[in-house]
């Protein structure tokens, strides 16, 4: 039962979506979080049972390029040891590079009302690929334990309903966990994968320090089409314009990930990674903006039969994006266009497959 008068655009829409609830501390109450169309009300219960509309959220801030769903809210502790409230919101459409995605908002929350710490026009996006979408995260994770584990659906709603599978549609991301992380913009939040897929990792691979200029093999990767890579590059001592990892198969068909130094983003390009199955699948690269202010740029890779997952420096961009290849993705090779890369370190680890 609902008590108050729930706050809808338009009298006549009744478009709640996909609410979320949890216990808050310091009000002593059950708050739920529910999506209304283009923004997020709050309700609180002392029972579950009888309902009280608290307020409203986001009407005017954020991205509206789609209907608002999926909304999660919890607490992280910031790098200083203050407490920041996370409000995820999947949109569709309106993501960053098309159809469905994921945006948050940081701030507080007293119990009723949450207060967006940045400007209403702000807009985060928690992964800049097209295939992370309606993810949230787990409730009762042990004390002890401490993290925020999230995890979300591997598909967009562009094509969701028509890629080229058998017996199953769409998976999910690897698990990962959620960190704040202070840019020179103000606090972000950082995701990267639970150390427990550690466990799957075959026999290690290590490069040690070289340099890259045009397109060297990996041979060590030859025939492993399931396998995680930790690359390691020393900006400082590289000049090419771009660098990435490029993946091919006996098809020719050709997947990369990679930096645009001078464009200052990343990039995942799957134009060539496939047959056309949809016309709103591979329209062009998807682009993440990013300048690392460090001296070496991480990339952790998780590559799939279907997928791939990329968390750069510790998850400060995450890029998730699905592939369909019509050969396994088999051999992989490093680039380098401009000017050399140096290699610091990569190690590449042959993935054991989750099921018996």
């Amino acid at each position: 039962m609902f008590e108050g008068n729930p706050v809808l655009p338009n009298p006549g829409i009744k478009d709640f979506r996909d609410p979320k609830v949890f216990w808050h501390e310091a009000s002593r109450q059950w708050v739920m979080a529910l999506a209304v169309l283009d923004h997020i009300q709050f309700f609180g219960s002392p029972d579950l049972k009888t309902w009280r509309f608290l307020s409203a959220f986001g009407a005017e801030a954020g991205s509206h390029g789609g209907v608002w769903e999926c909304p999660d809210l919890f607490p992280l502790p910031t790098p200083d040891g203050r407490t920041q409230w996370v409000l995820l919101v999947s949109i569709n459409a309106g993501g960053p590079n098309g159809g469905s995605a994921t945006q948050y908002f940081l701030g507080d929350f007293d119990g009723t009302t949450f207060t967006n710490a940045y400007p209403p026009e702000t807009t985060r996006w928690l992964d800049w690929g097209r295939d992370n979408y309606a993810g949230v995260t787990w409730s009762d994770v042990p004390e002890a334990d401490g993290r925020r584990l999230f995890i979300g659906w591997m598909s967009n709603w562009d094509y969701g309903q028509v890629v080229p599978t058998e017996r199953w549609r769409s998976a999910m991301t690897v698990p990962r966990t959620f960190s704040l992380f202070e840019a020179a913009d103000g606090l972000r939040l950082a995701s990267q994968p639970i150390e427990e897929l550690q466990r799957l990792r075959g026999e290690p691979v290590t490069l040690t320090a070289t340099t890259v200029e045009g397109h060297p093999s990996l041979e060590s990767l030859r025939a492993a089409s399931l396998f995680e890579a930790v690359i390691e590059v020393d900006l400082g001592g590289s000049a090419a314009e771009k660098f990435g990892i490029e993946l091919t198969n006996e098809k020719g068909e050709t997947y990369r990930f990679g930096y645009d130094r001078a464009a200052g983003h990343l990039f995942s390009d799957r134009t060539e990674a496939g047959p056309a199955f949809s016309d709103a699948f591979a329209t062009g690269p998807h682009t993440a903006p990013y300048r690392s202010s460090r001296e070496r740029m991480r990339l952790h890779l998780f590559v799939d039969k279907s997928s791939i997952e990329v968390f750069v420096d510790e998850g400060r961009a995450v890029i998730t994006d699905l592939l369909f290849p019509a050969a396994a993705f088999d051999q992989a090779r490093l680039f380098a266009e401009g000017g050399p890369v140096t290699l610091a370190r990569a190690t590449l680890y042959p993935m054991d497959s989750i099921w018996e």
